[in-house]
């Protein structure tokens, strides 16, 4: 069951729901992106200028926190996004590769 804030437990987090999650171009390259940062970098969900409505940025993030991609917190008015990097990495050995090979 996921947790208050609607992150799956390592156990919970299914292949097809991250590939899912992944097949949406705006999704992969928040993804890469936070890739990109040092581990634990935790990011607004504005920081990544998508070219989508607040509502449909808003979307996003739930689809990849529910997925298990990526924790979120609360901010004040916004929330920060985080790479589950160690969860998913132990999880699914070698996921992240690939996207950093191919981003």
């Amino acid at each position: 069951m996921p947790d208050e804030d609607g992150h799956p437990s390592l156990e919970e987090m299914s292949l097809p729901a991250v590939l899912s999650a992944l097949a949406d171009p705006l999704r992969y390259a928040v993804v890469s992106a936070l890739l990109k940062e040092p581990e634990g970098t935790a990011r607004t969900c504005a920081s990544f200028n998508l070219p989508v409505s607040k509502s449909t940025i808003t979307h996003h993030f739930k689809v990849l926190r529910e997925a298990g991609l990526v924790g979120q917190v609360d901010r004040g008015n916004s929330r920060a996004a985080t790479l589950r990097r160690a969860e998913l990495d132990e999880r699914f050995p070698g996921l992240l590769d690939l996207i950093r090979a191919n981003h």
